[in-house]
């Protein structure tokens, strides 16, 4: 049976010496995007839903719920309001996703396909996502810079970040010495 936990480096291996705390990237995203409500607005964001009334119609929230969550995604930065109008009709406005708010577009997939799985009848999604370009189902992947895929978090290792205010290591010279 394989790994399926990550492993962390000689500094982070006594778990007890350490704590993720408030600093932690997961804990700060589910500050913004941590309630239902807010996961479907930005559902309804990426299925191409603009307009105030349309959020609120379309994830079945009140106005008022509408409201406070719109507000907090785009003073999070996630969204962006656009004002338009219809003739005859005061200024209005319409919230479209940011490139912070596009970049959960891996996230949204991975719930999508995580709850097809587990939580759907006969584990399927009732739509199926596809590529426009060539056809082929969208999926949600791990994967290394290199490209590498990694099927289960026991291909992890967890190392501390290096400081801002440090430079990046040189990297060792392998080139044969004449």
């Amino acid at each position: 049976m394989s790994k399926t936990t990550a492993t962390f480096d000689d500094s982070l291996a006594d778990r007890s010496a350490w704590r993720a705390g408030e600093h932690c990237p997961i804990s700060k995203a589910l500050e913004i995007i941590g309630t239902r409500s807010a996961m479907l607005i930005i559902r309804e964001a990426f299925y191409g839903t603009t307009r105030f009334d349309d959020f609120a119609d379309r994830v079945g929230i009140t106005e008022a719920v509408a409201s406070a969550r719109l507000r907090e995604l785009t003073e999070a930065g996630l969204f962006e309001k656009v004002p338009y109008r219809e003739p005859g009709q005061r200024t209005r406005y319409e919230y479209r996703l940011t490139r912070m708010g596009l970049d959960l577009a891996p996230t949204v997939v991975g719930l999508y396909q995580w709850g097809g799985a587990y939580l759907s009848r006969r584990g399927r999604a009732p739509l199926t996502l596809t590529h426009t370009d060539c056809g082929a189902r969208v999926h949600a992947t791990v994967a290394c810079e290199d490209g590498h895929r990694l099927d289960d978090f026991g291909d992890v290792t967890i190392v501390r970040a290096r400081s801002l205010d440090t430079p990046p290591a040189a990297a060792p010279d392998h080139r044969r010495q004449a």
